[in-house]
């Protein structure tokens, strides 16, 4: 079965937040942004260019720009603050937590930069561990878009959204093949590819691997696999997923991740109390990156086709 996906090239995720931005503030007066001293590396510049008078910088004081958004939000304003996922998911985990999570305000976290592929900025900036954190709170609803142009619907859908909500994106160019016209719904994932024979749920930018390691599993091992982009991660599509495992037998997760508490874990929490099937996990297994290019750590980390495929072969033998 072909990929009806197809390539478009390499563009940033952090682009479409950047783009996504401009585009609300454009439907909605209420919107306004708060600047972490990095607005041009987290493309908040885009919006800060269009709307001068709704952008406010803060500096380097993450604490200090989540509270002010909940208190933006409580006096009906629209906030969204960002910086690098490793300051906008923790060095603010606090007030994230009792003066967002909590009070169940209207404020939108995009967290930058996140994963391995920071690269040469190394361990101490490649936030691996926000999925299990943010997850965990109450209220928050938790989305890691695959490519520019789901990243864009993400920011204008979270945007739209009454309650908390994080956004998680990268620095590097990734692959770009979903469509701009495409379908996408906060809390329901989107089956890519379909395939019976196992099922590949991935995030962010392991969604493109996943789907060239289904064609090259079809071509050269004649299993047929299913691809599932996960790209809403709280609230979870339990649907889809328990109908993958019913249908598929055998399920396959890859993010740019810790394994422990991330993507995979919250589809394992689902699996187990529907319908438990074999699963193997593809991520960052309990350990702080390097420095590096993006490529050469992916490969690394084996966070690339050949990983996926390695995990199918895996999960097909316990099937």
């Amino acid at each position: 079965m072909m990929n009806k996906y197809i390539y478009k090239g390499l563009v940033p995720t952090r682009k479409g937040f950047g783009e996504g931005l401009v585009e609300l503030g454009e439907r909605n007066s209420n919107i306004v942004v708060l600047g972490g001293d990095i607005t041009g590396s987290v493309l908040t510049s885009y919006f800060k260019e269009r709307f001068p008078d709704r952008f406010f910088s803060i500096g380097i004081a993450e604490a200090n720009a989540t509270t002010i958004a909940a208190g933006l939000a409580l006096s009906g304003k629209i906030p969204f603050f960002a910086s690098y996922s490793a300051f906008s998911a923790f060095r603010n985990a606090d007030q994230l937590r009792i003066s967002i999570a909590y009070n169940n305000v209207n404020v939108k976290i995009g967290g930058g930069h996140s994963g391995i592929t920071v690269g040469p900025d190394g361990a101490t900036h490649q936030s691996l561990e926000e999925i299990a954190f943010l997850r965990t709170l109450p209220n928050m609803t938790l989305i890691v878009p695959a490519d520019y142009n789901e990243t864009k619907k993400a920011t204008i859908a979270a945007g739209e959204m009454i309650g908390p909500a994080f956004i998680r994106f990268g620095r590097s160019a990734v692959p770009s093949f979903t469509d701009e016209n495409s379908s996408f719904e906060i809390g329901k994932a989107n089956v890519l590819r379909e395939g019976n024979d196992v099922a590949i749920v991935a995030c962010g930018l392991m969604v493109w691997p996943a789907l060239e390691a289904a064609e090259e599993l079809s071509e050269s091992y004649k299993i047929n696999a299913r691809v599932i982009n996960l790209h809403t991660i709280k609230p979870i599509d339990s649907f889809t997923l328990t109908n993958a495992a019913k249908e598929c037998g055998a399920i396959v997760t890859a993010e740019e991740h810790q394994i422990h508490g991330g993507l995979g874990s919250a589809v394992a929490e689902v699996i187990v109390k529907n319908t438990p099937v074999p699963m193997e996990f593809l991520g960052v297994n309990d350990r702080f990156g390097e420095s590096g290019e993006p490529d050469e750590l992916l490969n690394y980390f084996n966070l690339n086709p050949k990983g996926i495929i390695e995990k199918v072969l895996a999960v097909m033998k316990r099937k």
